[in-house]
């Protein structure tokens, strides 16, 4: 059984102690990674500190020629890391509409070409006989990663990348219950960047709160739960470091009456149940006019049906499980509420026997606002699906939740649906879309979802200062 190991300063290093990695699709571990503890912490962030300055002096030519080698890295290495992520968090090869470990993969790689391209431009305030003001920006220093299990590679990519784009040197901090591929990316980083520029250790929430106080980390980006967000913040306070959080979401998904149902219906369900509706931009709630309610929601049960559900590995397969049993079992305790609050189960609605943690994908017809299945983020293949018939109320009850990373409207007046779109209290609104996501345009949550964004030029000024240069002429 292989064993990975933490990396620091450019070497493995070992503390003696290993946790097992569990393939969520029977249950059982098939790797063992080493676990670090709090000095390794502390020889983490040192090696981060000290290579920072050299770093940080590269030149922007030479960042981004390092960090398309990264790319290139990633794609040479493309099977091997699809496979860990596939046995990591249970993700099939494909899956479903293509959204798989493939994709995890090829988007870690086009996130990283496209923002090694991304500049830092000089901004010209002033330039005259009196004075010249520029604004410039300039790396923090060492920037703490801290991420989840759902999409482990391609959000450490998220975090990563940028980071070392600005200049700034990072330890990551991987969740412990898919650590692999992630570990296996600093491996190769490792052979292309100097000795300390990217670090990863391994471990529990104490190797998190380790980070998140740490007087010698300058940031931390952080995606995850809204609870562990907030102590991260007040962990940071301690040297008023610098943040970015997307924490979670309960995405509303508004459907107006002109849609063409079977049109639709497939997208919809793509949205919500694509990595097992476990993405923190999937569609979680649907509410659906009353003229059309009854249609779409056979609709999608019919769909939910369909769907091949099994182990990751196998061909055809189209989701796998829910990643951990933690997990498992929040998606059976709000599917047991919502049958005690009156939901009607038009598909799904139980556990798929076997050693694995399936829940079979989920469609849920007649519960309101109030419900635990409505107003929790339930980050498993169940959905719930309200009626409404007034437009004006449901963009109010939309709003209501206390997150606020997506959210979108569907609809054939494209004009209507946009104006209702920009009403929702979100970081992101799609029309006719939802989740997608991309390099060039920023992605953060208000609310309880967090702040600071992510992608292109916006994304990449967050991990950097301001400093502004004035040269007084006369």
């Amino acid at each position: 059984m292989e064993e990975f190991n933490n990396i620091i300063n450019g070497k493995k290093v070992q503390s003696g102690a290993t946790f097992g990695v569990v393939n969520p699709a029977n249950g059982n571990v098939f790797a063992h990674c080493q676990i670090a503890d709090i000095p390794m912490v502390d020889r983490a962030v040192a090696a981060a500190r000290a290579a920072f300055p050299a770093w940080s002096k590269t030149s922007h030519d030479e960042r981004k020629e390092k960090i398309h080698a990264l790319g290139d890295a990633l794609e040479a290495n493309m099977p091997d890391l699809m496979a860990l992520v596939t046995a990591e968090t249970g993700k099939p090869m494909a899956g479903l509409n293509g959204v798989g470990s493939g994709m995890e993969v090829g988007g870690s790689m086009a996130w990283t070409h496209y923002t090694a391209d991304l500049d830092l431009p000089v901004d010209i305030v002033q330039d005259d006989d009196v004075a010249s003001v520029r604004v410039f920006r300039k790396p923090l220093g060492v920037v703490a990663s801290i991420t989840p299990w759902n999409w482990p590679l391609m959000i450490a990519i998220w975090h990563v990348i940028p980071a070392l784009r600005a200049g700034n040197t990072v330890v990551i901090k991987p969740s412990p219950l898919a650590p692999l591929a992630i570990i296996r990316f600093v491996e190769m980083a490792n052979q292309i960047l100097p000795p300390g520029v990217l670090n990863v250790i391994t471990g529990d929430a104490s190797i998190g709160a380790a980070l998140s106080e740490h007087s010698d980390v300058d940031k931390i980006v952080f995606t995850g739960s809204t609870p562990t967000g907030r102590n991260i913040m007040q962990a940071a306070s301690t040297n008023l470091k610098r943040l970015t959080l997307e924490l979670g979401g309960n995405d509303a998904g508004i459907i107006l009456d002109d849609v063409d149902v079977k049109d639709i219906a497939p997208k919809l369900f793509a949205a919500a149940f694509h990595n097992n509706g476990q993405t923190c931009a999937c569609l979680k709630r649907l509410y659906v006019h009353e003229s059309i309610y009854e249609e779409l929601c056979q609709e999608l049960a019919h769909l939910a049906k369909a769907v091949v559900v099994g182990d990751g590995m196998d061909d055809g397969v189209e989701l796998g499980p829910v990643q951990n049993k933690a997990q498992m079992a929040i998606v059976m305790e709000l599917a047991e509420d919502a049958r005690a609050n009156g939901g009607r189960f038009i598909a799904g609605g139980h556990a798929i026997p076997g050693n694995g943690f399936f829940f079979a994908p989920t469609i849920v017809a007649d519960l309101e606002d109030g419900a635990r299945l409505v107003d929790e983020e339930q980050f498993g293949p169940i959905v719930p699906v309200i009626r409404y018939s007034n437009i004006e109320a449901i963009i109010e009850r939309a709003n209501q939740n206390d997150n606020g990373l997506g959210g979108s409207v569907w609809s054939r007046d494209v004009a209507k649906a946009t104006a209702l779109a920009q009403q929702l209290e979100c970081g992101t609104a799609w029309v006719n879309d939802h989740g997608a996501v991309q390099p060039d345009a920023p992605f953060g949550g208000i609310k309880q979802s967090g702040f600071g964004v992510e992608f292109g030029s916006y994304g990449l000024e967050e991990y950097t200062s301001i400093q502004t240069v004035k040269i007084t002429k006369t």
